[in-house]
């Protein structure tokens, strides 16, 4: 019998001299497969992945990732785009800002403003997305790329599984990364303050059930990789528009096998011969 693979283990904290400067950085490639068979669907699942996911919603999923990381929001730009797709971009801190005394006399707004500027390279969190669709193989994939950046205490790796949970993700490709350094009290420095051996140390029981995964890490830069993808290919799942039981045997059958293909192609990062 394999043995369990034991949780990740907390180093006891660190005493630090000031300011925690390690970035950690979280990304993301989230992927949406679809079937479309009509123009007529394919327009609509156009629709409806803009409306789904569009710069209101996409904000408003930041927004519980900086909480569930324990982060202040300090500003938020977000733009939906002509024909589709959004972008968010939130700047968040570990900790609430608060204007320094000459700041607070020269006026709120200037200290609000100074102080976003000042965080600005610190921690942000940012969403960029990708609606697409194959003009004849009906076809129709949804990307997102997703980036969480902090630094301080905070860590990207909390709000992991909420994330893959708030998009149809059939396809994830993670990179998780240490940057920089930071010194204990007696100048000691630090490039590391949380052991990791890979991101799937992080991921919930029911999404690693679900999920056919490897791993590409580089330990000694602190680089960690791991990709996904659905173990099972539900065709009623990625059909827009019509369900399986419609469509005649042979169709269904070579439509379930152009799906896997283009999950098959994302997730292995080339293209299969036919």
């Amino acid at each position: 019998m394999a043995k369990a693979k034991p949780k990740p283990t907390e180093n006891p904290r660190l005493k630090l001299l000031g300011f925690n400067n390690l970035t950690k950085s979280l990304s993301f490639n989230i992927y949406d497969i679809c079937y479309a068979r009509t123009k007529e669907h394919q327009q609509e699942y156009i629709e409806y992945i803009d409306e789904a996911y569009n710069a209101e919603r996409l904000t408003a999923i930041l927004t519980e990732v900086a909480r569930i990381i324990g982060a202040n929001i300090l500003n938020v730009a977000r733009q939906d785009y002509d024909p589709q797709g959004a972008s968010v971009t939130m700047l968040i801190s570990e900790e609430p800002i608060e204007p320094p005394a000459d700041k607070k006399k020269a006026g709120k707004d200037k200290a609000e403003k100074d102080s976003v500027v000042a965080h600005l390279d610190k921690s942000h969190i940012t969403v960029h997305t990708y609606p697409e669709t194959h003009p004849d193989a009906g076809i129709s994939t949804f990307r997102a790329d997703i980036d969480v950046s902090t630094c301080g205490k905070i860590s990207p790796l909390r709000a992991l599984n909420y994330l893959i949970k708030s998009f149809e993700s059939d396809i994830v490709v993670m990179d998780y990364r240490v940057r920089g350094f930071t010194r204990n009290v007696r100048g000691m420095k630090h490039f590391i303050d949380h052991n990791i051996e890979s991101i799937q140390d992080f991921l919930a029981k029911d999404v690693k059930e679900r999920y056919q995964m490897i791993d590409v890490n580089v330990y000694q830069e602190f680089i960690f990789h791991t990709k996904m993808r659905l173990k099972e290919l539900d065709l009623d799942t990625y059909l827009f528009g019509e369900g399986a039981a419609e469509l005649p045997i042979r169709e269904a059958r070579k439509i379930q096998e152009r799906v896997n293909r283009e999950i098959s192609e994302i997730y292995s990062g080339k293209n299969l011969k036919l």
